[in-house]
């Protein structure tokens, strides 16, 4: 059995990239995001967002919905199904990982 640490580098790194991570976390709090609301949240530029966002749609993890509002431009952001399961997959596999390395013992 290989020891947890050695299962951290099959981690999806699609979703485990920070950007992504933080990203895709953000959207699993909630229905969708708006482009600059979730840009304030990650800490993101618009063009880091941006780009994490068409690797993100391109995977079909989240849907890009742009519109207006009037006439003001407007981005709404949502994970798509399998982007959720993705984002708990990755979440319930971290906090395995980590329970795991905390009971690990080296071997004699």
């Amino acid at each position: 059995m290989p020891a947890p640490f050695e299962e951290i580098a099959d981690l999806d790194r699609l979703v485990h990239e920070p950007a992504r991570l933080s990203i895709l976390t953000a959207l699993s709090a909630c229905r969708n995001a708006d482009f600059l609301f979730l840009q304030r949240l990650t800490g993101l530029t618009k063009g880091n967002l941006s780009a994490h966002l068409s690797k993100l749609e391109e995977a079909e993890l989240v849907s890009i919905d742009k519109g207006y509002a009037g006439k003001v431009p407007t981005t709404q952001i949502a994970l798509t199904r399998s982007g959720r399961a993705a984002i708990d997959r990755h979440w319930k596999r971290l906090e395995k990982l980590r329970s795991a390395a905390l009971e690990w013992q080296p071997e004699s």
